[in-house]
């Protein structure tokens, strides 16, 4: 049997993609984070979402999927994407002056359909 694929445009997969960052960032916050920047861009890649907790400077990564059948959201953040992730940690420290000796992490957050799961220090 032939498997059938449902085309969903461009634009709108953007449009989903920016309400669930939406939802994300108000459920951070209400979670004790600190929203600093969201949908930072370098050309290392793009970071979804910049907060400090808990004396942390931390870089968020958003992942929806609205079923299982491309597997858990958390899974689509691959060993690639995660050095794109931190090469655009790097420059965003190089650009805002930061330090780069101050504790910093990388989480991870899955949202299947509106189920929300934090992954706090995903990778390093």
């Amino acid at each position: 049997m032939k498997k059938k694929y449902s085309y969903v445009p461009y634009g709108n997969k953007r449009k989903v993609g920016a309400e669930k960052e939406a939802m994300v960032s108000a459920y951070l916050q209400q979670a004790g984070y600190e929203i600093v920047e969201r949908n930072f861009y370098s050309r290392h890649g793009e970071i979804d979402i910049i907060a400090k907790k808990d004396g942390y400077l931390v870089f968020i990564e958003v992942k929806y999927r609205s079923g299982l059948s491309y597997g858990a959201p958390e899974a689509a953040v691959t060993p690639l994407k995660q050095q794109h992730l931190r090469n655009a940690a790097q420059y965003y420290l190089y650009k805002n002056q930061l330090s780069f000796s101050q504790p910093m992490r990388f989480d991870v957050v899955g949202v299947l359909q509106n189920e929300i799961r934090i992954i706090e220090n995903a990778f390093s």
